[in-house]
């Protein structure tokens, strides 16, 4: 299946019936009386997060989404049938945007979240609607509402505890595969991943979700490369891990690289927690990860591990770092929420 994170989609709201002129014609009765019913309301056009699904795929597919109209109103009263809703099913995590696809509509953060795109049109008054002392045979109905049309935009935004950072080859997919059963394209040339990758990995009896995004490079945020496009999947972990190539030449630039790109994409994503690590060891001396570590921690301020993804060393140390900073987050999160709440006795 392939990978699919923003896709534009038209819908439409069902229109409603219109309702009905009528009157009540039975042998014996001479004045019956209106008797027109009301029209049935349109359809609504609804998005929902569902459990299965990791990509808009299906949206590539189809592309307009359109509900079903409601039945006229008839004689002796009857109401006209309401509009069939229609469903767009997506993964949990997903954005509506509007048309200019900055305004946010809709965040379907949880499975089961369900939101009213496009209302369905009321349905139109039947004659009977308007019966009075004063107007006891009234000959007009009213037509029922249109519905709505509007264009807006599906983003997916991949819900993971922690996301992957690093250059084109800074070791990302190795440590994923490593310590996941994901299996990412891994070769030793630049921008091997194209598309985002979910692993769950475990350490000490817990598990959690990683996710790997293309690497980025100097000038992202202006387009260079594969661009930025892909730094919104990792805007929900609580936790970033920063890899860095222990073999380039220049590490600290490289590290530097990435917290500009960071700083350039805007929002709370670089601010995030973030757990930093000296890559493919097992191909340095012990100078020179001592050296390394250390002019990258005078770069990114913090303290740096030091592990290898394809011999495994240090990896272990970096999950439980990084299951400690995600445990911390969420229960900082969850204290923030229970303060939002008013007071209850």
């Amino acid at each position: 299946m392939k990978f699919l994170d923003l896709a534009k989609v038209y819908i439409r709201s069902g229109s409603g019936g219109g309702g009905a002129v009528s009157f009540r014609r039975e042998k014996y009765i001479e004045y019956g009386g209106p008797d027109g019913g009301d029209g049935g309301r349109g359809g609504d056009v609804i998005v929902e997060a569902v459990e299965g699904l990791n990509t808009l795929i299906d949206f590539r597919y189809q592309q307009h989404f359109f509900a079903k109209n409601g039945t006229p109103g008839m004689g002796k009263q009857r109401t006209g049938a309401d509009g069939a809703d229609i469903v767009l099913r997506v993964p949990a995590g997903t954005e509506v945007l509007d048309e200019d696809e900055e305004t946010v509509i809709a965040d379907l953060t949880a499975v089961g979240d369900r939101v009213i795109l496009a209302k369905g049109g009321n349905g139109g008054f039947g004659n009977l609607h308007f019966k009075s002392s004063t107007n006891q045979a009234p000959r007009r109905a009213n037509p029922g509402l249109e519905g709505v049309e509007r264009t807006i935009w599906l983003r997916l935004k991949l819900i993971a505890d922690a996301g992957l950072l690093g250059l084109p080859n800074a070791g990302k997919s190795t440590f994923l595969a490593a310590t996941s059963n994901a299996r990412p394209k891994i070769a030793d040339y630049p921008f091997t991943t194209l598309h985002p990758n979910l692993g769950v990995v475990g350490v000490d009896g817990a598990e959690f979700v990683i996710a790997d995004i293309p690497g980025l490079i100097e000038g992202a945020s202006e387009g260079r490369g594969i661009g930025d496009r892909f730094l919104g999947h990792v805007e929900r972990s609580a936790v970033l891990l920063h890899l860095i190539d222990g073999t380039s030449e220049d590490v600290a630039t490289d590290c530097q690289t990435i917290l500009t790109e960071l700083d350039a994409y805007g929002g709370d994503l670089a601010h995030k927690p973030r757990v930093t690590a000296l890559n493919k060891i097992d191909a340095l001396t012990e100078g020179e990860i001592a050296e390394k570590s250390a002019a990258v921690a005078q770069v990114c301020g913090g303290p740096v591990l030091a592990m290898s993804g394809v011999s495994k060393l240090g990896v272990t140390e970096v999950l439980r770092k990084l299951r400690e900073t995600i445990l911390a987050q969420r229960a900082e999160e969850l204290g923030a929420d229970h303060e939002d709440q008013p007071w209850r006795p």
